[in-house]
């Protein structure tokens, strides 16, 4: 079946294939039973589970511990709530939730709320269901329509997220309390479908409570009138932990309907780390796995440390924006100097801290202190990083070089070229790429990327100096 390109309000989603019914009664011969979307998600979570699919495309060092939580809250038919430190992917994990929906689903043609052909809730529906029977027209809906999104502020209203009476249906000549005088808010019109609260905590108390009767009582309440509606929609949140539990803006009803609070993490390794900065960040310039490493130590630092804000967190973003600043810097000195092609080395992450320091919370009488704690952790990453790599090497043969009449400038205006031309030729250089993975014909900017970190090593063991020259640093 071929499937064809739509558009929808300026965003491109697919058309549904040819082939597939497009009446009540087609339907129905089709053999085709409906099904909730908590049994629909179960039940594509377990084919997959069984085929040994990925389900979580792009989600990383969630493997072990979250993901297992979510699929088995899915499995159980739970709404959830993802709690979790600012920049930890929880929306992101609840978008793959889509990856679980049928690709496509059927729709009353027409109808508000994509109300199933076989089961029509609302009246409008019901109706035109009873006049029709079998020759009611049915449309397909793509999974990608099926997940809807609110960020949850303060001055957000019940219209927003239930509905609300429309005065232009009121006008009409209906009454009040005709069902059909009400505008459906975001979450009736998810029906069949996943709604996320973003910062669920910063809802008002009397939103809350409407969601409240969506989640337990699938009624609405509209200006004193109840309209009561099947809602089927799998209700998932997020929520920081500072909110959720010391600020008390939850309800507790609320919080007891969530059938899965789980708690989600930074990532627990460097590894992981680094496998999120490659997949996320956009580098126009080449930034060596050894840089990348830096970076996950130093933001792994900064989110032990006693003087940052914990409660704020240190984002996964931060890392990512670090290794962008670090790119950048790279490719501002390929301009300058016109070597190509543009390669990151150490003297670029000097750029991160002064860029990126308004990124981070401090704790109270850190003021003032902020550069230099930055500067600290990121010479400590750098040292750890080194250590790592270059362990069993014997690097003292380079620091001889170098005090023995060879001092090595770099800077944002010196070329990789100029860092190696500095030095005698030396074994230890080989050993110190290969540590590096650096081979032998690679550009002379990835050899000085792996020469300079050996050397900015023995400067922070103090086995050489290095002084500041305009905006040159020379270590001798």
């Amino acid at each position: 079946m071929s499937v064809r390109a739509g558009s929808v309000e300026g965003v491109t989603t697919p058309t549904s294939p040819e082939g597939l019914p497009r009446t009540a009664g087609e339907l129905r011969s089709s053999g085709h039973a409906p099904r909730s979307v908590k049994a629909e998600l179960r039940a594509n979570l377990l084919t997959a589970l069984r085929s040994g699919r990925s389900l979580w495309p792009g989600i990383v060092g969630f493997d072990q511990t979250v993901l297992p939580q979510l699929e088995r809250a899915l499995i159980a038919g739970h709404d959830v709530v993802l709690l979790g430190e600012r920049g930890q992917g929880k929306t992101r994990l609840l978008r793959s939730l889509t990856e679980l929906l049928d690709e496509w689903t059927p729709v009353i043609e027409g109808s508000e709320l994509g109300e199933h052909p076989l089961q029509p809730i609302t009246p409008a529906s019901r109706r035109r269901a009873a006049e029709l029977g079998d020759d009611l027209p049915v449309a397909w809906r793509h999974r990608s329509e099926r997940y809807v999104e609110k960020l949850a502020t303060p001055d957000t209203s019940v219209g927003d997220l239930v509905g609300d009476v429309d005065p232009v249906k009121v006008a009409e000549g209906r009454s009040l309390g005709d069902p059909e005088t009400i505008h459906f808010g975001l979450v009736p019109r998810a029906h069949r479908g996943i709604v996320t609260v973003n910062e669920l905590p910063d809802l008002a108390e009397r939103i809350q409570v409407a969601l409240l009767n969506v989640m337990e009582e699938r009624d609405i309440q509209i200006r004193g009138y109840s309209l009561r509606l099947p809602l089927d929609v799998l209700l998932v949140a997020t929520a920081n932990p500072e909110d959720y539990t010391n600020r008390g803006r939850i309800i507790t009803p609320l919080k007891d309907r969530f059938g899965a609070e789980i708690r989600t993490h930074y990532p627990l390794d460097v590894d992981d780390e680094i496998s999120l900065v490659r997949q996320e960040a956009d580098l126009p310039a080449e930034v060596g796995d050894h840089l990348l490493e830096v970076l996950a130590r130093f933001v792994g630092h900064l989110r032990e440390s006693n003087a940052v804000d914990q409660r704020s967190g240190v984002s996964a973003r931060f890392a990512i924006a670090a290794a962008e600043t670090v790119s950048a810097a790279a490719l501002h000195r390929s301009a300058v100097t016109g070597e190509h092609p543009a390669v990151a080395r150490p003297v670029d992450l000097a750029a991160v801290p002064a860029v990126l320091r308004g990124k981070i919370e401090f704790e109270a009488g850190e003021e003032g202190r902020e550069d230099e704690l930055l500067g600290y952790l990121l010479r400590r990453s750098v040292a750890d990083t080194a250590r790592g790599l270059f362990a069993g090497l014997d690097l003292q043969s380079l620091a001889r070089a170098v005090v023995d009449g060879h001092p090595v400038a770099t800077g944002e205006r010196v070329a990789g070229h100029d860092v190696l031309t500095a030095l005698p030729e030396l074994p230890v250089l080989h050993q110190v790429a290969e540590r590096l993975g650096v081979r032998a014909g690679d550009p002379p900017g990835r050899i000085a990327s792996a020469v300079e970190l050996a050397l900015e090593s023995l400067y922070l063991a103090k086995r050489l100096g290095k002084d500041a020259e305009d905006d040159r640093s020379v270590y001798s």
